[in-house]
């Protein structure tokens, strides 16, 4: 792959994950970062810091890009509002202690 092809994410604490462009683009946050007309840091170097946003929440947040790639095109909501491809439930799962700080970057990221 690439490196235009990736973009590069950093936590608060310096991890780093180098997540695909489209997948990254899920975010209208990023999408803006990176195609905004100028020279804007991020859309040079194709990374992106985020000094508020811990690993572990970005981590959760970059499984998520890559779960949305591979379901949006395809989900149906069933009555209890939960995701249904071919006929099976698909549930992107969230530990409840992550909740608050993902709802929050989630907010951040307009994801």
């Amino acid at each position: 792959m690439r490196k235009e092809d990736t973009v590069k994410l950093i936590s608060a604490e310096g991890f780093e994950f180098v997540v695909d462009k489209e997948a990254a683009m899920v975010s209208q946050t990023i999408h803006n970062m990176l195609t905004s007309p100028g020279s804007f840091a991020e859309r040079q170097h194709g990374e992106v810091t985020f000094p508020e946003i811990s690993t572990t929440i970005l981590e959760k947040i970059c499984q998520y890009f890559y779960w949305h790639l591979q379901f949006a095109s395809s989900i149906d909501l069933n009555s209890e509002n939960l995701a249904v491809v071919s006929g099976k439930e698909t549930e992107f799962p969230i530990e409840p202690e992550l909740t608050l700080e993902l709802m929050m970057a989630a907010n951040y990221l307009h994801t």
